[in-house]
């Protein structure tokens, strides 16, 4: 939540165990502004062949997140000190396990490293489709 603030989002965590993420994020982008996006946080320091890193995207009962419940997740590399701002369509409901190699020139992710705009409303051309809730 901080280091979103620090970006200039304003950010608010739901009251107790009532939602199904983490954090919520008010878009900023006039059209949209007051649309809530639901954030979920992971983090891992798990290092893996080398120089890549891994961790399991699942939920409460050790479930995929269903569709509406998640708009975006944010993924912390703590050796490293990176965030990821990836969207839930990207990984959807078959995507539970994820390996980040930040070094690599074909690293899957590299465009959703650091991409703190996404929450701010601003929509992420994909390769094939638009991604995201708005």
């Amino acid at each position: 939540m901080a280091r979103a603030a620090g970006h200039g989002l304003r950010v608010s965590k739901p009251y107790g165990d009532s939602a199904g993420y983490d954090v919520g994020v008010e878009c900023v982008v006039p059209k949209r502004e007051g649309r809530i996006l639901r954030v979920q946080v992971k983090s891992t320091i798990y290092k893996r062949r080398g120089e890549g890193y891994s961790l399991n995207v699942i939920g409460p009962q050790r479930e995929r997140y269903p569709s509406g419940v998640v708009d975006f997740f944010a993924i912390y590399l703590i050796p490293i000190d990176v965030w990821y701002i990836i969207p839930y369509e990207l990984m959807g409901r078959t995507n539970c396990s994820l390996h980040f190699t930040p070094d690599s020139k074909r690293h899957k992710y590299a465009r959703y490293r650091e991409a703190w705009h996404l929450l701010r409303g601003r929509r992420w051309k994909g390769r094939d489709r638009d991604v995201g809730p708005w």
